[in-house]
């Protein structure tokens, strides 16, 4: 028996990410309140050397390391890009919140940047138990995350929710994996599919262990009936860890599924497409109906999640190449939406006062005529209003169910957008058509007014000329 050596150069951003984490913790220690923005200066170099690195050192084709529980291949590299960038964006939008509120701290980077860690794991997993490793450091940073702020009850509470939660869905998830080591002996992604391959029809206790695993991928999406963590999640945490939350992990949950899904149950495609359609058709429902009750913009862009979901879900569903990057299109997209709706949440709060309520926007058009117009471009895009990118993910997401002769399905997702779009559009009204509440300026840094812009226009343009971003997305999973 020989021992090969791994090769480190495939994992250098990752260690690279790892090191730089455990060196902002410690220099964090000796600086004090003035000095703290050290912290966040060093979190924007540890984000832009990761993105740098993965450029740099992306190799050819596909390369296994570690024993094969580590995969280098196009779809890691390409998905690794934009939660990198996702990533550093949170972190600008939310150095001015933090630092009003005394919560400027570099506990937030180095979570932050280890729960950027374990999405680069997951997104780099070829094997049950390193996906796992990946999901809790990730979990794991986004639970102390939530409960950052410690004088917040609610925050305390929607913590523990938060955990209790995950903990039940990542036992089951766990439970799932450990079913599939046990009828194919292995933990390797590629000679778990190869066994099910083999035995598809024959093994009925595969597809019970689907289901474990499946419900774990759910609960990750957010995706009904697993959804009941979102809406007290993202109203208890701190804007600025909602922001985290409804970003960059949208795409680490699009890179699970694919490995778990795609990678590893490929060959039960038929098993899993018809649970993959409830729960796509119950998030669609749920989410676009329950939202339009919703007074907080918090809560109701929560819900908007969900209903999001829904669609990545019947691109996954699909079964196909053009589904799957239409998912992976329909996600990057999902995450920068996300990204400028809390971006802007953030630019109108201030000290003492959080613009979480919908009346909040009431009137923003007179306050700022061009923050209300990014703002009208996410509502569009979120609603799948042309010519913005939000209606061409829809678009690709739609085409791809049609092609598998799923017009239903489809007649159903459109349904259900039009019911959305009333609560997207209330927001556009809100803003253009009432009076303002809060006359107060809007106070903001240069930097943030910049890249907030950049991320509304980036909406717009990608609607324009989707193939930009759709053509890598198919390249990657070449």
């Amino acid at each position: 028996m020989t021992l090969e050596s791994p090769n480190f150069l495939l994992v250098v951003p990752e260690m690279f990410v790892l090191g730089m984490a455990c060196l902002i913790l410690i220099v964090d220690l000796f600086l004090d309140e003035e000095r703290r923005g050290f912290s966040y200066f060093l979190a924007q170099v540890t984000v832009i050397g990761a993105f740098a690195l993965t450029l740099w050192l992306e190799p050819a084709g596909s390369h296994l390391t570690f024993g094969g529980s580590f995969i280098s291949d196009p779809l890691g590299n390409f998905l690794k890009l934009p939660i990198y960038v996702l990533t550093g964006v949170v972190f600008l939008y939310s150095r001015g919140y933090l630092q009003e509120r005394g919560l400027l701290k570099g506990e937030y980077y180095v979570l932050g940047l280890f729960g950027m860690l374990g999405m680069m794991v997951i997104v780099s997993a070829h094997s049950l138990l390193t996906i796992y490793l990946g999901l809790e450091l990730f979990s794991l940073s986004l639970y102390t995350m939530v409960a950052f702020n410690r004088d917040s009850l609610q925050a305390s509470e929607a913590a523990m929710k938060y955990f209790v939660l995950s903990a039940l869905a990542s036992g089951i998830l766990l439970y799932g994996l450990s079913l599939l080591y046990g009828l194919t002996g292995t933990l390797n992604m590629a000679q778990v599919a190869d066994f099910a391959r083999h035995h598809l029809g024959e093994n009925k206790a595969l597809v019970f262990a689907l289901a474990f695993v499946l419900v774990g991928v759910a609960f990750k999406f957010g995706a009904a009936p697993f959804h009941m963590w979102i809406p007290d999640v993202y109203h208890g945490a701190p804007t600025p860890v909602t922001l985290y939350l409804g970003a960059a992990p949208k795409i680490a949950a699009f890179a699970m599924a694919m490995r778990l899904l795609v990678d590893t149950l490929g060959p039960l495609q038929v098993s899993w497409g018809p649970m993959l359609m409830v729960l796509a058709v119950l998030s669609l429902a749920v989410g676009n109906v329950i939202a339009i009750a919703q007074t907080n913009i918090k809560r109701m862009l929560a819900y908007s999640t969900i209903s999001h979901m829904g669609f990545l879900l019947l691109g996954l569903l699909a079964g196909t190449r053009a589904g799957y990057s239409a998912a992976m299109f329909y996600a990057v997209i999902y995450a920068l939406m996300s990204l400028a709706a809390f971006g802007i949440v953030i630019l109108l709060s201030r000290s003492g006062f959080e613009a979480e309520r919908l009346d909040d926007f009431k009137g923003l058009n007179e306050r700022s005529p061009w923050f209300a117009f990014m703002m009208l471009l996410v509502m569009f895009s979120m609603a799948g209003v042309p010519p913005t990118a939000g209606f061409y993910a829809k678009l690709a997401v739609l085409a791809a169910v049609v092609d598998i002769h799923q017009t239903w399905l489809a007649v159903v997702a459109v349904f259900f957008s039009l019911i959305g779009a009333f609560y997207y559009l209330r927001v556009v009204k809100l803003m253009y058509f009432d009076s303002p509440v809060d006359r107060e300026p809007i106070s903001a840094g240069l930097d943030m007014r910049l890249v907030l812009s950049a991320n509304g226009l980036l909406l717009l343009g990608l609607g324009l000329y989707p193939s930009l971003l759709m053509g890598w997305c198919i390249a990657a999973l070449r």
